[in-house]
């Protein structure tokens, strides 16, 4: 609670003594309409009198300049009726309805979401987190039934409102179409048709997986994912989850960036088939021999950016960088050592019979013996700081290099929803709770990056994480109050890191747009 000095038309001024919770204003009591400057003064000291002995004191001065006498003290912290740690969930609730998640009439999504972001753990831990930090009962059983009814008929309705608020965000145009793919994998889960062994992008390759793509816009704002089973082919995902985004939503005018990783002769055909635009990373060393050949003749001069007019119309640029170089031997340096270390013998066990990694460098002959060829090394060398992409835009070559490297948000996607979101390994065994579990992490993503713009925008020079951890120390105390029905509710902003954050508590008052 506080004072408000109202100024009204006939030149008086009213003072009532007005509350602020959750965003909203609302006025207690009216104190009277003074017509002097000493009138107001007195009317204002009755009401702070009134706030502090019949109000509940709203703000304590731990450093003694407003605690009051020690009856005032006990006064207040007798009126104290509850207490919740519930920091994240008022900024994040703010941050989830800001979006347009709050269109999902369901609390149990919005629990799970800022449970998956605060405290992300397995659905029976986030039941006791749920009751123990914000005083919300969400019963186990609750929770799986939601996740089936996500699966049923809300996971559209998630993506629609995710890609309206990135238009949003973007001044309405999407433009780049960022790809790429992860594996997700489950701990003590047999294989069915979903989950399959596969090329494992974290080493886990005796553990039944998933395939999840994700589309990102610029910037990193996720914006439609896909499953698949954990033995296909990363490069088979792109076309149709692109083919299905642009046709649901009417995409156009946008460009696709994708990894060389996922760009096999196919996909290249129909990408053009389709009309789509798109930057790829080019496989330059195996090339056409004459292409290769001009690449190895280009001077490495840093920062160089060279073009190719290919066959079928698409150019290919290439650059050189001095650090990529330094990168590249660096990296073959370690591999090599490895297999130095692991080869030392000069046989070869079955398990590591593949091509994978720097295993390229092996010449393996009668079946078992092996020999670390100097010949494939120093043939290596020679693509040092040497990177090629593709494209069919019009964009100048500096500018094809920069949205390519526009890529690394997917990566930042993955890396923070498989880390601070804990995405896996996944314990669900139902497709449909499977799925299920990747939306909400997708949903909870799409907070978090939300949340990240907005610290941007109110220049607060702290990472999510630290404005989460703050906000992980913030409590909201009920106050029992006379004369007002029912309990008023006051969060504590006390230390200066609280203060720091507390803007982001009012986003209306914070953002315009």
């Amino acid at each position: 609670m506080f004072v408000r000095k109202k100024k009204n038309r006939s030149g008086s001024v009213s003072v009532v003594v007005v509350d602020k919770s959750h965003g909203r204003f609302r006025e207690i009591r009216q104190f009277g309409v003074a017509h002097t400057e000493a009138e107001a003064d007195a009317l204002v000291s009755h009401a702070r009198r009134w706030i502090r002995h019949y109000g509940g004191q709203q703000q304590i001065d731990f450093e003694g300049e407003s605690v009051g006498t020690a009856s005032d003290v006990d006064n207040f912290v007798g009126r104290i009726g509850g207490l919740s740690i519930n920091g994240t969930y008022l900024l994040l609730s703010q941050v989830y309805d800001r979006i347009g998640f709050g269109r999902i009439k369901d609390e149990v999504l919005r629990h799970l979401v800022i449970a998956r972001i605060s405290q992300p753990s397995s659905k029976l831990a986030t039941v006791a987190y749920l009751r123990s930090y914000y005083k919300e009962d969400v019963g186990l059983s609750r929770i799986y039934r939601y996740m089936d009814k996500l699966y049923n008929c809300q996971m559209e309705l998630v993506q629609e409102i995710s890609i309206a608020h990135t238009r949003r965000i973007l001044g309405g145009n999407i433009g780049l179409l960022f790809y790429d793919v992860t594996t997700l994998y489950f701990e003590t889960a047999p294989k069915d048709d979903m989950r399959q062994a596969g090329f494992s992008k974290d080493g886990k390759t005796s553990e039944a997986q998933i395939v999840l793509g994700l589309l990102a816009s610029q910037d990193g704002y996720p914006l439609s994912y896909s499953i698949f089973n954990g033995s296909q082919y990363e490069g088979y995902t792109m076309i149709p989850i692109v083919d299905d985004f642009v046709q649901r939503f009417s995409l156009k005018d946008f460009v696709i960036v994708a990894d060389s990783g996922l760009m096999s002769a196919k996909n290249m055909k129909l990408l053009r088939s389709a009309g789509y635009k798109y930057i790829v990373g080019a496989r330059i060393k195996t090339g056409r021999t004459e292409v290769r050949d001009w690449i190895l003749s280009l001077e490495k001069k840093n920062g160089a950016v060279y073009e190719h007019q290919k066959d079928d119309g698409d150019r290919l640029v290439v650059s050189y960088s001095a650090a990529r170089a330094a990168n590249d031997a660096k990296n073959r340096d370690k591999g090599v050592a490895r297999l130095e270390k692991a080869y030392c013998s000069g046989r070869l066990t079955k398990d590591k019979i593949n091509k994978r990694g720097y295993n390229k460098f092996l010449e393996i002959s009668k079946d078992v013996l092996v020999t670390i060829s100097q010949e494939k090394i120093a043939e290596d060398v020679r693509w040092d700081g040497l990177k090629g992409y593709i494209t069919n835009t019009s964009l100048d070559a500096e500018e094809v290099i920069s949205q390519y490297h526009g890529l690394w948000v997917v990566e930042k996607a993955f890396r923070v929803s498989k880390g601070n979101l804990e995405m896996w390994p996944v314990f669900h065994f139902t497709e449909r709770r499977i799925e299920a579990h990747v939306c909400i992490c997708f949903i909870a993503y799409k907070v978090y990056k939300e949340l990240e713009r907005i610290i941007r925008i109110s220049k607060i020079d702290l990472s999510v994480d630290k404005v989460l951890d703050i906000a992980k120390t913030i409590a909201t105390i009920d106050i029992k109050t006379d004369g007002v029905e029912g309990v008023s509710k006051r969060t504590l902003f006390l230390t200066e890191e609280q203060m720091a954050i507390k803007p982001l508590f009012d986003l209306r008052s914070l953002l315009d747009d």
